[in-house]
């Protein structure tokens, strides 16, 4: 099954809650043209829940897993998983700003859920993406296109008009809390934030892309001062999609 990418046409932070977190304005859209491979297999090299394949690292898959098991499908998963395994390639670029981790843990929920019967409607899958990461809900949607808002749970269809975008993918692996921490350490308005965003997230993104690249996304500079080799994209009139490091140009 394929776990689609996604990118961040613009990305306002317009607030800080309570929790610290930050709350942002931004327009996702999927992108067909970038995805990873998912699918279940019969090799098995351990006992329990495995990943084989091109990364096996920890991922988000790992907490969903836990995630599913707290619901009380323990017996479920550990049968199912007794022949079988997890196939994973990784072709969606770590570190990017792609939403890599959260798409593939989606669709092997989505997979999960439909291969074992678990019956999980939308809302339970809902709470579930929610615990794991602020990307989630987008790609459980099933949007092409959608505004996005608090701190990414707030997911509402927009009609957009899916320029094709060329991506350019930076030997650079970006870690968003470093440039999070490097935006809080910056000076903003986040009320000239707020004002801005309102604009676009009622423009198609053919309309969006005729803003100056840092209008567009907050995390440009901050992840530029982190990461200085990304200074050229910068300069060069690229789009950072999300924390980085992917970076775009409309067609």
């Amino acid at each position: 099954m394929k776990a689609y990418a996604k990118a961040n046409i613009f990305l306002k932070i317009i607030g800080i809650d309570s929790r610290s977190y930050h709350l942002l304005q931004s327009r996702f859209v999927l992108l067909k043209d970038f995805f990873d491979e998912l699918n279940f297999s019969n090799e098995k090299t351990k006992d329990g829940f495995e990943i084989i394949g091109n990364f096996t690292q920890d991922t988000i898959i790992h907490k969903t897993y836990k995630e599913l098991e707290n619901l009380g499908f323990s017996n479920e998963l550990d049968e199912f998983f007794k022949n079988k395994s997890l196939r994973l390639i990784k072709n969606i670029p770590i570190g990017g700003g792609l939403g890599g981790s959260s798409t593939d843990a989606v669709t092997f929920l989505l997979m999960v859920n439909e291969a074992l019967n678990l019956k999980l409607k939308q809302k339970q899958l809902e709470q579930i993406c929610q615990k794991l990461g602020s990307d989630l809900i987008f790609f459980l949607s099933g949007y092409n296109s959608a505004n996005v808002s608090g701190c990414g749970e707030i997911v509402e269809y927009f009609e957009d008009d899916f320029y094709q975008l060329d991506f350019t993918f930076p030997n650079t692996e970006c870690s968003s809390t470093k440039v999070y921490k490097a935006f809080d350490e910056s000076s903003y308005d986040l009320k000239a934030n707020l004002n801005l965003s309102k604009t676009l997230k009622t423009l198609k993104t053919s309309e969006i892309l005729e803003y100056k690249n840092t209008d567009l996304n907050d995390l440009f500079a901050p992840c530029v001062k982190i990461y200085p080799k990304m200074q050229r994209f910068l300069d060069e009139a690229y789009f950072l999609s999300g924390s980085g490091s992917g970076v775009f140009k409309a067609k």
